[in-house]
């Protein structure tokens, strides 16, 4: 398979082109692995470019050829491997702009690999699990070429496309890479709980997708009528979904139907969603669009953050020069739901292995969202509720709320950077 996948990138693929691959479940792996062969014989010859997003291959755990060069718009999943070995180009934006830098072409799209499912009877195939940015490059891209994998379902509610438009496919059998994340601990429940109970029955709502995310959505158990639009449709959807706590009843628009880019999880769920007429999957151009998100007055956006500085700013990038994860779709999220939704709250721990995630700054100066897009702040030890304060009283509000070991070191910073100011409202005392 290796080889007939190399083969037909070679006639498919010249030297100095622009390749692009869908993300997370939908990656076309045996195809990627056949690039990455494909540019490792290549040495001597212009290198290919790449972009893609989220990986779950395992073969980005080992060096990169010569002959490529990879981009993303962050580091997640095992593209981390990459950026740690600083073979990882990240081009910084919000997710939103992804279809746009294509369009325009400021991102390159000769070829596009892509993974479908067999076709059905009217000779069409499907992302399965997906539609996210692929199906707005689609429009952009010179030669598409797929993995037509049987294991991956033909579901209706993702995007769809005629096999005839398919430049070169191979067919494969392969099962769906999977997600796998720790069960929440005592920590991530404290902050879940407190987060729901900032959610109003009938809010349209926003995560992501790890341990953290897992417990809100756990954690949303006895709320009614909540509606998603979301990035990523995660595994617990499924069970709010049958307890009856999701319905998208009261949503502004996509009335009765969860809306996502692409689903992220386990194999149950991957299976399921042909069969789940109220899951459907969009193009990051409208997931994603302002203009679409502007209509949801119930929004309730939840990220999570690597640090939150004193200010109210949210760095979910890098901390102490690792790169760890990206812009995404937070900003998209949070500014829509602080302006015209219904609120934007950052959830993190209040430590990480790097010590306070509660800082006097981000580290390297990288502000993934900005303070007037951030409502509230959520730990383990509470929420701050930032809306109408001033830096002064916002520093005071987020010190409450980092670990207790801290607070005196914070109050210190504090102290040095906004002088006089805080002694009105507590801080440095």
């Amino acid at each position: 398979m290796m080889d007939e996948a190399v083969t037909m990138l070679a006639d498919r693929i010249e030297p100095g082109d622009h390749v692009w691959w869908q993300q997370g479940p939908s990656e076309a792996i045996t195809l990627v692995d056949g690039l990455l062969a494909l540019c490792e014989e290549r040495v001597d010859e212009d290198p290919v470019h790449a972009f893609s997003g989220l990986s779950l291959n395992p073969r980005f755990g080992d060096p990169l050829p010569a002959g490529l060069e990879l981009e993303s718009y962050g580091a997640m999943g095992t593209l981390r491997s990459v950026a740690r070995a600083g073979r990882l180009g990240i081009v910084p934006c919000h997710y939103s702009a992804v279809p746009r830098l294509f369009a325009t072409r400021r991102l390159g799209a000769d070829v596009g690999l892509l993974q479908v499912s067999a076709p059905d009877a009217s000779g069409r195939v499907s992302f399965g699990v997906s539609a996210d940015y692929a199906a707005d490059l689609l429009a952009h891209t010179r030669v598409l070429v797929a993995e037509v994998n049987h294991a991956l379902p033909f579901n209706p509610h993702a995007a769809t496309l005629p096999m005839t438009s398919l430049d070169s496919y191979i067919e494969t059998d392969r099962p769906l890479p999977e997600n796998t994340v720790r069960t929440p601990d005592a920590v991530d429940l404290a902050i879940a709980s407190t987060i729901a109970e900032l959610v109003p029955d009938g809010s349209t709502v926003q995560a992501g997708v790890g341990s953290l995310p897992n417990a809100i959505y756990s954690a949303l158990c006895n709320h009614s009528d909540l509606g998603i639009h979301s990035g990523v449709i995660a595994d617990p959807i499924l069970g709010l979904i049958d307890a009856g706590v999701i319905t998208n009843s009261r949503k502004e628009i996509d009335c009765g139907v969860s809306i996502g880019s692409m689903a992220l999880g386990h194999r149950g769920l991957y299976e399921s969603l042909p069969h789940r007429n109220s899951i459907r999957f969009r193009e990051t151009s409208y997931t994603h669009n302002p203009a679409v998100l502007s209509q949801l007055r119930s929004l309730v956006a939840v990220n999570a953050a690597l640090q939150v500085d004193l200010y109210g700013q949210v760095n979910a990038e890098s901390v102490g020069g690792r790169y760890l994860g990206g812009i995404g779709g937070q900003a998209d999220f949070a500014r829509a739901a602080s302006s015209t939704g219904s609120l934007s709250i950052i959830a993190l721990r209040s430590t990480s292995r790097s010590g306070s995630t509660i800082v006097p700054e981000l580290s390297g100066g990288l502000v993934a969202t900005g303070r007037p897009d951030v409502d509230v702040v959520v730990t383990e030890h509470g929420a701050a509720d930032l809306r109408g304060l001033s830096h002064a009283k916002r520093t005071a509000a987020l010190i409450d709320i980092a670990e207790p070991c801290h607070q005196e070191s914070l109050c210190r910073s504090a102290a040095g950077r906004h002088n006089p100011s805080l002694s009105a409202v507590g801080v440095g005392h």
